[in-house]
């Protein structure tokens, strides 16, 4: 069966009359046959497979007890307060991570009979280092799949989702059961495993012949040729270390408690290794990058990035975007937001939140010996605290404007003074933001950005994580480091101290060092969408779930607390997001997580 590919998206956008879009003129046409001479046609189902991986700042804070969004249209604040259902899912994954699985083994089903250059040895790499794209690419969706959709069935089974590993035709047959959890787990495993096999753990020009990698000089002894393909010109395409990344997230979460199951052999054990890999591959415990809690202002080290180059922080990101200034036309408070009349503040941080981070002396503002004093909640705090939230009397912006969030403020930033625009809470989020962007109407600029996909950071909490639960938390397992070892890294990054006594008052105890360990994962990977899905594997109790969501009014000396900005609506079964209920009535093997309606 000759397999026509239309591609339809430019046509809509061109022409208003459905004329075109039923009878596609023969350009818009393009066989499976064509793959085979035109590279960029070929190339083109990876690109579309890139294209939809799901964004790192998806604000999937707005439902959970870090933050809330005056944006009252937002569907993760439907979600939040009651509409979460199976067929209302903002945090739904399933159509375009199968989507991109489509083209993903189309292209792998293909690839071999490419001409990918004049050169058969370059053409040879090409189609290497593509193969490998698509694997990784493949066990990347599934994991988005599992971490979204997996879970518990009605029958009391621990389910993934269906497994697809061939292009599907009209033909093919959809009714697919879900596999179990653990298969689904395996299935990464072994596309990641291909992956490393066949790409380079990163993307580097060698000097000469000798540093080709051994397992590539049966295809080349050129170092050019090497370089043209696995060179530096691949940088931000997947690699090794990417795989290594995606691998440590999917034994993450097999071995956290809302999957761990009979039917479910992952170990933290197995976490812990594929994450220490990473670290050992950095460098170490003493490798963790200086300057990772502040990986989105960075000024000159984002505004010198160059040749596909990251930052020591960054693991995969996006490409940089210049002159943007698109998170400070959302979220920075309306006063210092004048060249952008219809949006602003729309993330607020929540006083649960703020709460979390301790004092500077690493202690938790709830513990007689951290020094806080009520009366003057935010003087002598983390200093992520201030890098990460904007608070009252807090500076921001490049003229360092004075913030007023109070009721009285008269400022347009003030709680709910511009329904809308203003925060809800007494917050604004500073994090992600660049303060050197100038939104005021004489002036107005933006700056570099990059939005991330990876970070160093997020591998070193996940080991520390893991290895707690393995080995606890002054264990090491295999590797010469301790779960202690690496959050007093972390803290000590943070804090600026050595001496770190509330840390070693805890590192005694599994149960304390676990709560550590997640409020530390909480702070340095707050707003980058990690929260909702981590308060789901670790399976917290429903009443954290449903966790109201607080603020704080101030005006002058006066700090008022509000105590119910926004309630949860979470039921006991929304540790599992659903199926997506158009799937469940086209297909009879398909089964729901259990109670999703």
């Amino acid at each position: 069966m000759k397999i026509k590919i239309m591609f339809l998206g430019l046509a809509v956008m061109l022409f208003a009359g459905c004329k075109k879009i039923l009878n596609p003129e023969p350009e818009d046409l393009k066989s499976l046959d064509q793959m085979y001479t035109d590279v960029n046609f070929a190339q083109g189902f990876l690109v579309t497979a890139y294209r939809n991986i799901p964004g790192y700042y998806d604000n999937s804070e707005y439902a959970t007890d870090d933050a809330v969004t005056n944006q009252l249209s937002n569907g993760y604040l439907q979600l939040a307060t009651g509409s979460w259902s199976s067929q209302n899912n903002p945090a739904s994954t399933w159509n375009q991570c199968y989507e991109a699985m489509q083209y993903l083994n189309l292209f792998l089903e293909n690839s071999n009979k490419v001409k990918w250059a004049a050169d058969p040895e370059a053409a040879k790499l090409f189609n290497l280092r593509m193969r490998g794209e698509a694997f990784g690419l493949r066990g990347l969706f599934m994991y988005y799949l599992l971490r979204n959709h997996g879970g518990v069935a009605a029958n009391g089974q621990l389910l993934g989702v269906p497994i697809i590993t061939q292009y599907q035709t009209i033909d093919a047959q959809f009714n697919v059961p879900r596999a179990s959890f653990d298969a689904c787990v395996k299935q990464v495993y072994k596309d990641l495993d291909s992956a490393e096999l066949y790409l380079p753990v990163e993307y580097n020009d060698i000097a000469n012949a000798s540093q080709i990698p051994d397992r590539y000089k049966k295809y080349t002894s050129n170092f050019d040729t090497y370089n043209r393909v696995m060179g530096q010109y691949g940088r931000q395409l997947f690699n090794g270390l990417i795989a290594k990344t995606i691998r440590t997230r999917t034994a993450l979460l097999a071995a956290s408690p809302a999957f761990q199951n009979s039917a479910n052999p992952a170990t933290w054990a197995d976490a812990a290794g594929y994450a220490a890999a990473i670290i050992n591959y950095k460098g170490g415990v003493a490798a963790l990058p200086a300057t990772g809690v502040t990986y989105y202002a960075n000024a000159s080290e984002i505004d010198n990035l160059a040749s596909g180059n990251n930052p020591p922080e960054i693991i995969w990101r996006e490409n940089i975007v210049t002159n943007d200034a698109t998170q400070e036309n959302q979220n920075f408070p309306t006063s210092i937001n004048g060249a952008n009349a219809t949006g602003a503040g729309f993330m607020n941080p929540s006083q649960n939140l703020v709460d979390a981070f301790p004092m500077a002396n690493g202690y938790p503002i709830d513990n007689a010996a951290s020094g806080y004093n009520a009366a003057a909640p935010y003087a002598g705090r983390d200093p992520r605290f201030a890098k990460y939230i904007i608070y009252n009397g807090s500076t921001a912006g490049v003229s360092n404007t004075v913030i007023k969030t109070g009721t009285t403020a008269g400022t347009g930033d003030g709680i709910n003074e511009r329904p809308g625009f203003s925060t809800r809470t007494g917050y604004y989020m500073k994090k992600r933001l660049r303060m050197d962007v100038n939104r005021n109407s004489v002036g107005a600029n933006g700056k570099t950005h990059y939005t991330p996909r990876m970070r160093y950071t997020e591998m070193y909490l996940a080991y520390a994580e893991a290895a707690n639960e393995a080995y606890g938390p002054t264990g090491v397992g295999t590797q010469a480091y301790s779960a202690y070892d690496v959050i007093k890294a972390i803290r000590k990054r943070a804090l600026g101290i050595n001496s770190d006594p509330y840390l070693e008052e805890v590192k005694g105890d599994q149960g304390k060092m676990r709560e550590l360990i997640r409020n530390e994962r909480r702070l340095e990977l707050c707003f980058e969408s990690f929260r909702f899905w981590d308060l789901r594997r670790w399976k917290v109790d429903i009443t954290k779930l449903n966790e109201t969501v607080r603020g704080m009014d101030v005006n002058g000396t006066v700090y008022t607390p509000l105590n119910s900005v926004e309630t949860r609506a979470y039921q006991n079964y929304m540790y599992y997001g659903p199926i997506p209920n158009s799937e469940i009535l086209k297909y009879n093997t398909l089964l729901q997580n259990a109670n999703w309606k």
